[in-house]
């Protein structure tokens, strides 16, 4: 394993493996929030789309991550006819630098390294990333662009902050050890004599 400096680490790994995994993420990531959530809050939702970013971040980085949930959302966006949101899109782009930080302390999911300190961290930056995200990015976009009513905003980042935050963890964690695991176990593979 070859040190790398943060910056690197930041933009993450960018070859076709990248580009496809970004697009093949971003149609994914669309196409889960529109039929794959379940509503819980007006024009919010709990949607098994966060799993993306998980995966992307993992395995490609933080900018990858973030393309991957800028672009998706907009792809939700043209799916569900519900308009074309870009602070919502920026603030998921925001969101998915924080998922995709893993290489940033420490952890190497293609390498096979997650551990059980990488995966307090994750979490502690999902709920960061959440705050971030949806607590100040979306809404001050939103008073930018569209001058709507922040109350509103806010309670529907409040109400998709705790959504994404317990897809995010809950589903994950376990996710990013069982892609570590399996990566582990097939850096581990000698060739016999």
């Amino acid at each position: 394993m070859k040190e790398q400096s943060l910056g690197r680490l930041f933009l993450g790994k960018w070859n076709t493996m990248t580009l496809v995994a970004v697009a093949v993420g971003a149609a994914l990531f669309g196409t889960l929030m529109v039929f794959g959530s379940i509503p819980i809050f007006a024009n919010t939702y709990l949607t098994s789309a966060m799993i993306i970013p998980v995966i992307v971040g993992g395995l490609f980085g933080a900018v990858p991550a973030f393309a991957t949930m800028l672009i998706g959302n907009f792809v939700a966006d043209l799916i569900g006819g519900w308009g074309f949101w870009f602070d919502w899109s920026v603030g998921n782009g925001v969101l998915g630098l924080f998922i995709g930080a893993l290489p940033l302390y420490g952890a190497r999911i293609d390498e096979g390294i997650f551990t059980v300190k990488h995966a307090i961290i994750y979490a502690v930056c999902c709920v960061v990333g959440n705050a971030v995200a949806f607590g100040l990015v979306t809404p001050v976009m939103t008073a930018i662009f569209y001058a709507a009513d922040l109350e509103i905003t806010f309670l529907q980042a409040f109400a998709g902050g705790i959504a994404n935050t317990a897809v995010l963890v809950i589903i994950g964690i376990p996710l990013l050890f069982l892609f570590a695991n399996r990566y582990k176990k097939r850096s581990n593979l000698k060739e016999e004599e």
